[in-house]
């Protein structure tokens, strides 16, 4: 089973994958790949950024 990487590793992949479809790296079949791990990537770095932020205004208002 695959690990599923940190915030840090999720958006290092994404500017990889971006890097590649910039240079033309990419053939078809695998620019479609790369745009499914892209997806799967942003929603993983979303879903981070939202968790965060609800803990950030949890304690924020437990100091109030």
């Amino acid at each position: 089973m695959k690990k599923t990487p940190n915030y840090e590793e999720a958006v290092s992949q994404l500017e990889e994958i971006v890097k590649k479809m910039e240079s033309g790296e990419l053939d078809i079949d695998m620019m479609s790949t790369e745009l499914k791990n892209a997806q799967q990537l942003i929603k993983l770095c979303k879903d981070k950024l939202t968790k965060t932020e609800e803990e950030i205004k949890k304690i924020l208002e437990s100091g109030k």
